[in-house]
């Protein structure tokens, strides 16, 4: 891996202290990254424990299986976390769910992923399938592009984006640099807020759709239930409103008692899953990492009750 690009992790003492992790358990990090809540899992478990650990990354997974290759107790598994049913029911202590993208990956201008720094406009979390960005926006409706931008970047000039898209590749063909689409995005947004690119939702929303972030992140919600054992954990680490959104509802939906109302005496059915609450960044992790400032991480306990 190319250390040029470094990470730091968010929130890490808080997270895995979230987990509870037992020594002998087993315990699953949906997001690999470049490992740091995972190697600090691993320093609480015993030879008995397990950390199974997720990753589209083929920089981040090479990581992984250099950390493996050296401590049975890790198994890895290239793959994004929509899978995480596969492991069978009841067979997690706890589940960490660090989402977003990492640092070398916005870092790196060669991802795609920031127009901060011109290179080619790829964005795909997994480089070895899959449309890049640039690719998808060769063909795309303006229809469709509006919506996705409007849907997952919130942008309230979605129309005026893709329109403006449309017309750069009609006069001098396909957009292939993240400096190209930056430069349009700005042509069609005139206001912003404060301190924020014009760029700034319309590379969110195609990031988020061109990896299918949402609809990975609600399988991977709903496959937890199934793979926590009673009393596990699951821990979700979100850096947008779309996704503490959609995480906030699963859990408040899975954690309210509902009453029968054709039987009003009745007890309340039992839930799957017991609200711990949420955990915000400490003033001092803000300030020594301004990635940090936009993190919400919302905890959960397992239950008894049946899914």
């Amino acid at each position: 891996m190319d250390s040029t690009w470094t990470h730091q992790t968010v929130m890490l003492e808080e997270a895995v202290d979230a987990l509870a992790v037992r020594a002998d358990g087993c315990y699953v990090d949906a997001t690999f990254g470049r490992g740091g809540h995972s190697r600090r899992i691993l320093s609480q478990l015993s030879p008995q424990g397990q950390l199974t650990v997720f990753d589209k990354d083929p920089l981040a997974v090479a990581e992984a299986q250099r950390l493996a290759a050296g401590d049975p107790r890790l198994v890895v598994r290239h793959e994004g976390f929509r899978h995480l049913g596969e492991l069978g029911g009841g067979c997690a202590d706890g589940i960490l769910m660090d989402l977003g993208v990492s640092s070398p990956q916005i870092d790196d201008p060669a991802r795609g992923f920031s127009f901060r720094n011109d290179g080619p406009l790829d964005m795909r979390m997994d480089t070895t399938r899959g449309q890049s960005v640039a690719q998808w926006l060769e063909t795309v409706e303006v229809s469709t592009l509006a919506e996705v931008i409007r849907d997952y970047g919130e942008e309230r000039f979605a129309q005026q984006v893709a329109k403006a898209i449309d017309r750069r590749r009609q006069e001098r063909g396909p957009i292939r640099t993240t400096g190209e689409l930056a430069e349009v995005v700005a042509g069609a947004v005139k206001t912003r807020e404060p301190g924020k690119d014009p760029a700034t939702r319309t590379f969110q929303a195609l990031r988020i759709f061109i990896n299918a972030e949402l609809e990975e992140l609600q399988q991977a919600l709903e496959a937890s239930l199934q793979v926590l054992r009673p009393g596990g954990r699951l821990v979700v680490i979100s850096f947008h409103s779309l996704e503490d959104r959609m995480v906030k509802h699963f859990m408040a939906l899975h954690s309210r008692a509902v009453v029968d109302r054709r039987a009003p005496f009745a007890e309340p059915r039992p839930m799957p899953l017991t609200d711990v609450g949420r955990v915000m960044p400490s003033t001092a992790e803000v300030a020594a990492n301004p990635r940090a400032r936009s993190a919400v991480m919302r905890v959960a306990t397992r239950t008894e009750a049946a899914a």
